[in-house]
């Protein structure tokens, strides 16, 4: 079953591509508005619990995962976890582990990339509207209009087109050398809107200043805490660390079988980290509160590409800043959204036999097609209340996620057990205590994802998100019909994938799951 891949050319390359997976829009964009939406420094404490509790013990899984997965020639996640589970069960009950897996995984690589590429997309537009002034006059109703406008659609295809051109080089002189460029630029965008925000003062209230905003995330409210910051917590930690998306054991599958995943998981998380909560709470949330007040910071979209603008266009400078801002963005969610684009390649390189530059022409046009729907909406119904959106990230971009690292830290947890501790350390300049992974891997991260999956699922039923007319469409129940559309695309979207998944495990391993024994030659390479 071995065959040869390609590796990652540096351990530089390799750090900075994996970071750059887990540093996107989720950082600078999400993490923002999610943490000041619940609570400000309240939200802080459970996101650390959860970073610790869930974040790194899922993200050394998913390392292993891929490692492992690419040794046996895989780089999607169906054949993987089909590896994982026959360890522990008959190959008929492994391969039904594997394709639900692998069924979550396209169906995140595919939809959650369906919008964040016309987030990138956006980006790139603002960053050219706010050097040329497009957004001065109007800038909280300049957002309605630029999404209402076809035209703008060319910064999407752009967006896509660098997306092709980066996976179609491959890994080395494709996604490593973007990396290489892209994020020390990003670093340094965040670090200069950093030192920016801090030296606003207070330019609207008094009792608005730069530094008050800072207090306002690093100074805990603790009557503000909730199972709401906690549930919004657990899943920042997913979105923006690329847990449960399958993408992590993508790029872990390029490895060389001795690699050093432990001391590669914990440099991804730091560097992840810094860029979330030091240069993404540092440079937004200041110089949103410096503004708009502490009520000003909790819009979604509407923080990033409505708010801000209105700022940018009247502070000193806030054409060269906000560009910096915009083109942050831009550069974060490419360097995200190539790891998913390149999951569909590869998918169609190992399942299909494609080559690698014609697959990933296919997944431009795939990408046109299925981003089509959110563009649409506010084209033909002149609103922009991106209900489609919102229905997809809801089901996949938020609950699916935890779905997939349940699965994944309960089967080597509780299936796999001291093989897959081995296999975590092997080659390790540091090593997963036996302590730690009983604790965490065994008990802590799953019961503490199983928690949060059950209130997250309790919340999503007393929002009516399982109603035909949800209840953040109530007001507005002609878009249902957006709700809906978006549903049956997620549906639709997951049984192609379980089917996918099941057939390019079956046509893999056929023998031994017709025969329901494993083989035993394969299973000790």
């Amino acid at each position: 079953m071995t065959e040869s891949r390609e590796n990652w050319g540096s351990k530089i390359g390799l750090i900075l591509a994996m970071a750059g997976n887990a540093v996107g829009l989720g950082n600078f964009w999400r993490f923002p508005y999610v943490a000041a939406s619940n609570g400000g420094g309240a939200f802080m404490i459970p996101y650390f619990f959860a970073l610790i509790v869930i974040g790194l013990p899922v993200m050394l899984v998913e390392w292993s995962i891929g490692r492992y997965g690419g040794k046996h020639g895989h780089g999607t996640l169906g054949p993987m976890m089909y590896l994982q589970a026959k360890q522990a069960m008959k190959p008929k009950k492994a391969i039904i582990v594997g394709s639900l897996c692998g069924m979550i995984a396209f169906g995140v690589t595919i939809l959650v990339n369906s919008y964040y590429n016309h987030i990138i997309g956006w980006s790139l537009g603002f960053a050219f509207n706010s050097l040329t002034g497009g957004y001065k006059g109007d800038p909280g109703g300049f957002f309605a209009s630029y999404i209402q406008d076809p035209k703008n659609l060319v910064f999407w295809v752009i967006a896509l087109l660098c997306l092709a051109f980066a996976v179609m080089k491959g890994i080395q002189k494709g996604i490593e050398s973007w990396a290489k460029v892209m994020m020390p630029v990003l670093y340094v965008f965040g670090i200069i809107l950093g030192i920016r925000s801090l030296t606003l003062g207070a330019p609207v209230n008094p009792d608005w200043s730069s530094l008050a905003g800072l207090n306002y995330i690093w100074n805990p409210d603790f009557s503000q805490l909730s199972w709401q910051s906690a549930i919004a917590a657990a899943g920042q930690i997913f979105f923006t660390l690329s847990l449960g998306m399958g993408i992590i054991q993508n790029y872990a599958s390029y490895l060389q079988p001795d690699e050093d995943i432990v001391t590669a998981s914990v440099a991804t998380i730091s560097l992840n980290e810094f860029a979330e909560v030091i240069l993404g709470g540092t440079a937004v949330i200041p110089i949103a509160y410096a503004f708009l007040g502490p009520e000003g910071i909790k819009g979604s979209i509407g923080l990033a590409f409505m708010a801000l603008p209105n700022v940018f266009s009247t502070m000193t400078g806030g054409g060269i800043f906000g560009a910096m801002w915009f083109l942050l963005l831009f550069f974060a969610g490419v360097t995200s959204a190539i790891a998913m684009y390149n999951y569909l390649v590869a998918l169609l390189e190992e399942d299909a036999g494609i080559e690698r530059k014609k697959g990933a022409w296919i997944v431009f046009v795939g990408y046109l097609i299925v981003g089509l729907p959110i563009a649409l909406e506010s084209i033909l119904t002149q609103s922009a209340n991106l209900v489609y959106f919102t229905e997809v990230d809801n089901w996949i971009g938020n609950y699916l996620l935890i779905v997939l690292g349940l699965i994944e830290i309960i089967v080597i947890g509780w299936c796999v057990k001291d093989k897959a501790l081995e296999e975590m350390n092997r080659g390790g300049l540091w090593k997963v205590p036996k302590w730690f992974f009983r604790l965490f891997h065994q008990f802590l991260t799953p019961i503490t994802i199983i928690t949060f999956l059950v209130f997250f699922t309790r919340d999503y039923w007393i929002a009516g998100n399982f109603k035909v007319v949800p209840s953040y469409v109530a007001e507005i129940p002609e878009f249902a019909i957006w709700v809906n559309l978006g549903r049956i695309v997620v549906f639709g979207v997951l049984i192609i994938g379980f089917i996918q998944s099941y057939k390019s495990i079956k046509t893999k391993y056929k023998d031994e799951i017709e025969s329901n024994e494993v083989n035993e030659k394969e299973e000790n390479k």
